[in-house]
């Protein structure tokens, strides 16, 4: 059993406290008169009568975590740029004889949703701002326990059930991450700072949840969803955490010496490691205004401690928290926009600032969530399913569906981390700065529903960082366009002339060592052999593979259609599903796949104009795109698809004789969907002596423009083609769905087919300029194949 923390009374709050920093001037004095401190405050407030200032180190020598100032020492030599702080400069000031604010007010109104009006006394503020002005004090804040930044929970009686783990736009993909080693968080520590949880529920008791220091005293049933969200056991009760193999633990602001949230980040951040992430459920008190609900870095003393923190190399993840605040416009106490990143007195801190957005997608900011270009990152603040407790009995077997606030968005970005570093340290043998894990967890992810007036950066898509540039850890599949085709999408090359589709009359004994890496015949487009009605073919289907992982359990489905220049899935008739026996390698290795047979009965009839064939591979982590309804649509899934091959073709041998003509049938196709313009091209590359004409129905011709008729008395309409070279066939607009049966006639010198030379002849179709379709026949002396 899991050892639990026992909830314990935090020492007596006593008096109100400030944070004050001194000048180096001002420090000095301070060492050489232990009492400078102490005249300052009473020269501010004129000597007023009960007024007793007591003066301690921010961060007490005897709690001062050890070795942080040595491993400070080294995070600068690392980053000379990093300008950290001095805590030897900050000192704590108890203020007997000053009001506290009422805590019974801070244990019940967490946002002003709940009707809180948090603000700091006002003899506190205005001895906050006389102290300020002072030549010899740089910064200075109040120490003051509020509640964390979370909704209260039965508020928002809507239900949803960890939507948060699902695919984007409505989730982060956490279970997609899980497919991933690491992907669960193994190898990931993260801690959890505020001020209580109930660390035995049941399902957190076996994660091994513990305390690093402080009082578990206050708020668990805030502490206990928080880690719910993240760690919640892998098990057959309760929900599942975003990275339920993660090391949790925790760490609080009570102090042996009072409330303290700069102390506690800079003990948490000595007990971690470069790469653990650690996460702020805590809100701050404005120093000028005197408001609650802000991010804790408003106060410069937790801003140095997360500074520090992140010089270490650990990601610190920040509640943007709760006011509804425009962070771009606060000014500090100097007068100066610390959280506008367009300004020049913008402070970096090194953090990663997180924003509350609703559940449902489109997903828009809630209105208490503070905002502005500091928040980086957003994710659900509402509805979310987690582990829970009451307050007051300590229950180890309650949940909620009611979760929210920055509060609860703030673990998801946590999981996001989480799994990012996991899969990272796994697979990449490393994990990333806080720098670029915020960068990662920024790029390409989910923005909100109006990001100009929400303001809360983006939703990470574990997905789409797992397969993107900085981890590409998904397989990436792909068939060849044409050769040359090195899997980018958008496709920018030729389409239907795929190398990879490979149809033979009889079947291949090694088709691995016939067609593969290493066969000789890796970039031969003449593989192929004619197809003849009545008898059965094999198919094979090539495969490369330009992801980060092999692609288990790999899956081609092929289809067949009518020679057209313009296959769209209306047209297809599929032929069966290959699967591979073994995974896809990386590394671009061309990859047989074992015969499909198409048997003699599906084999229909068709004239000499060839066939099209379509290949669409599928494997775990890489699957096959939807079928597109629309033509726009089908123009993108030709495009950004680079698991979708087409082959149109046919090998003909040229009948023997002077003066014979082969004729080849084709189809030129309209869309699908509504009447669209197309423009057609013929490319060329017969032997000279060669004679290429187009025979098109008299409708067909007048929709292209085409005015040359075969003969007098004909429907017919020839158009005469190039032999060799790029060609303008006609420009038209095509009613949908239509199908014209076209002749391709073709004449060629019987002796120059036998002799050296590859000899082919292409239609090409394109609409807006993109082309969309292309038939290819290629012309060979008869070798004997039947």
């Amino acid at each position: 059993m899991a050892s639990q923390q026992p909830i314990a009374e935090a020492p007596p709050a006593g008096p109100p406290k400030i944070a004050l920093k001194l000048t180096p001037a001002g420090h000095k004095k301070q060492q050489e008169d232990p009492n400078f401190i102490t005249g300052l405050i009473n020269a501010a407030e004129n000597g007023r009568g009960g007024l007793v200032p007591s003066v301690n180190p921010l961060i007490p020598e005897d709690h001062r975590p050890a070795r942080l100032s040595q491993r400070i020492a080294a995070a600068a030599v690392i980053d000379p740029s990093a300008d950290l702080p001095n805590f030897d400069v900050w000192y704590e000031v108890a203020l007997e004889g000053l009001e506290s604010v009422k805590t019974e007010t801070a244990t019940t109104a967490q946002t002003p949703a709940d009707g809180g009006n948090l603000s700091l006394p006002k003899e506190t503020l205005e001895l906050i701002h006389k102290l300020h002005r002072l030549e010899e004090v740089e910064s200075v804040h109040a120490l003051q326990a509020g509640p964390p930044p979370a909704v209260n929970p039965n508020d928002d009686p809507r239900s949803v059930n960890q939507g948060y783990l699902n695919a984007a736009p409505v989730g982060i993909n956490a279970r997609y991450a899980w497919g991933f080693p690491g992907g669960d968080g193994l190898g990931v520590n993260i801690v959890d700072m505020e001020q209580g949880w109930k660390l035995d529920h049941e399902d957190l008791q076996a994660a091994g949840i513990t305390l690093i220091s402080g009082y578990n005293a206050a708020y668990y049933s805030h502490g206990t969803a928080v880690l719910g969200e993240m760690l919640q056991v892998d098990n057959n009760i309760g929900g599942v955490g975003i990275v339920p193999k993660a090391k949790g633990r925790v760490i609080s602001q009570h102090r042996p010496t009072g409330y303290n949230t700069a102390a506690a980040i800079l003990d948490a951040a000595n007990n971690m490691a470069f790469g653990d992430i650690l996460l702020l459920e805590a809100q701050e008190f404005d120093p000028v205004g005197g408001q609650y609900y802000w991010p804790v870095s408003v106060a410069d003393a937790n801003f140095d401690a997360v500074r520090v923190a992140s010089a270490l190399g650990i990601t610190v993840i920040e509640a943007a928290c709760n006011g509804g605040y425009d962070l771009d416009t606060y000014v500090n106490l100097s007068g100066k926009y610390i959280f506008n990143r367009s300004s020049p007195d913008y402070k970096e801190s090194g953090a990663t600032m997180v924003g509350a957005s609703s559940s449902t997608a489109p997903h828009y900011r809630l209105w208490y969530s503070n905002h502005g270009s500091r928040v980086d990152v957003y994710a659900w603040g509402e509805s979310i399913d987690t582990t829970f407790t009451d307050d007051n009995t300590g229950t180890d077997n309650s949940y909620t569906e009611y979760f929210s606030g920055t509060s609860g968005a703030s673990p998801i970005i946590v999981g996001a981390a989480a799994a990012v570093q996991g899969i990272a340290n796994s697979s990449l043998g490393y994990k990333f700065s806080p720098l670029q894990l915020r960068q990662i967890l920024t790029t390409n992810g989910t923005p909100s529903s109006t990001p100009s007036t929400d303001r809360i950066g983006v939703m990470p898509n574990l997905r789409a960082i797992i397969d993107g540039r900085f981890i590409n850890l998904a397989p990436d599949l792909y068939i060849r366009d044409y050769i040359g085709d090195n899997g980018r999408v958008p496709s920018s090359g030729t389409v239907s002339n795929s190398p990879d589709i490979i149809v033979r009359q009889t079947p291949v004994s090694n088709p691995q060592a016939s067609f593969g890496q290493g066969s000789g015949n890796e970039n031969s487009t003449s593989l192929s052999q004619p197809i003849l009605a009545g008898r059965d073919h094999s198919i094979y289907i090539r495969l490369l593979n330009r992801g980060g992982s092999a692609a288990q359990n790999t899956k081609v489905t092929v289809y067949h259609a009518p020679a057209a220049t313009l296959i769209t899935p209306n047209l297809w008739t599929l032929i069966g599903t290959v699967a591979l026996p073994s995974a896809v390698p990386v590394g671009r290795v061309l990859t047989v796949s074992p015969r499909l047979a198409w048997p003699r009965d599906k084999v229909p009839a068709a004239g000499p104009g060839g066939w099209s064939f379509v290949a669409i591979a599928t494997t775990d982590k890489d699957p096959a795109p939807v079928l597109p309804t629309t033509f726009p649509a089908f123009v993108e899934f030709v495009s950004r698809n680079n698991n979708v091959a087409w082959k149109s073709f046919n090998v003909v041998a040229p009948p023997s004789g002077t003066g014979a003509s082969t004729r080849l049938q084709v189809g030129i196709a309209g869309a699908f969907d509504a009447p669209r313009r197309f423009n057609f091209k013929g490319v060329g590359s017969l032997p000279v002596g060669s004679e290429v004409r187009l025979e098109v129905p008299g409708d067909l011709a007048r929709q292209l423009g085409v005015v040359t008729p075969l003969t007098g008395e004909s429907t017919t309409v020839a158009v005469p083609l190039h032999p060799f070279g790029r060609g303008e066939i006609g420009e038209g607009t095509l009613p949908v769905g239509s199908v014209s049966q076209c002749e391709l006639v073709v004449k060629v010198p019987e002796e120059e087919i036998k002799g050296e030379g590859q000899w082919e002849y292409e239609i090409v179709q394109e609409w807006e300029g993109v082309e969309v379709g292309r038939i290819t026949w290629h012309f060979k002396a008869d070798d004997g194949v039947e």
